[in-house]
């Protein structure tokens, strides 16, 4: 049965949309885009939507605030880092590599870890309205990130999961233009993931 109420909950909550979070989703999506195409004009992109976000974050989920702060300063590495790949050799795709499974699971354990002692910390202060959720989001974005400028293709299948669990800490606290966002980065992680596995297996 068609339910009038949630219909016109959302339609209220988009109009609400911070123009600001508008602008910085729209930002993000085209990192992600141009980085799946190995493009290293994704990071001026990503740069300046995490710049938005660091500001928009900082009272409500100051896990995500930091995140973003941190990824400012890696969009400055992955554009120096990939303009000078770029610059050895027009075949970025010769720095594509994947991680055994050990590397995998150390990737994971450590993440697990830093989740446990940030939400725990968050939760005794109070600091975030989703401790767990807010601290994994931060913790494995910003062990991700470090991935992806490093071009492992494994980076992407991360993502996937870090994506999901973005729309749900978004989503519980009202961040509807990011939940969107994050939404078409999960399908972007799907392409990017095969994108990158074909220029290493064609």
């Amino acid at each position: 049965m068609f339910d009038a109420s949630l219909l016109n909950a959302v339609i209220t909550a988009l109009l609400a949309l911070s123009g600001w979070e508008v602008i910085a989703a729209l930002l993000g999506i085209g990192y992600v885009v141009l980085a799946a195409k190995e493009s290293q004009w994704c990071w001026p992109l990503a740069f300046i939507s995490t710049l938005i976000y660091t500001v928009l974050f900082w009272e409500g989920l100051p896990m995500q605030s930091l995140l973003n702060f941190y990824y400012m300063g890696m969009a400055v590495y992955g554009y120096v880092l990939w303009r000078k790949q770029d610059d050895v050799n027009d075949n970025l795709a010769s720095h594509i590599h994947s991680w055994g499974a050990l590397k995998q699971l150390q990737f994971i354990a450590i993440g697990t870890i830093l989740t446990y002692a940030v939400g725990l910390y968050l939760t005794q202060s109070a600091s975030s309205h989703s401790p767990y959720l807010d601290a994994g989001v931060m913790v494995f974005s910003i062990l991700n990130t470090w991935l992806m400028v490093k071009k492992v293709l494994q980076t992407w299948l991360y993502w996937i999961v870090i994506d999901v669990a973005a729309i749900v800490l978004y989503a519980q606290n009202g961040y509807y233009a990011t939940v969107v966002m994050y939404a078409l980065y999960l399908v972007l992680a799907i392409i990017g993931f095969i994108s990158w596995r074909k220029q290493i297996h064609p």
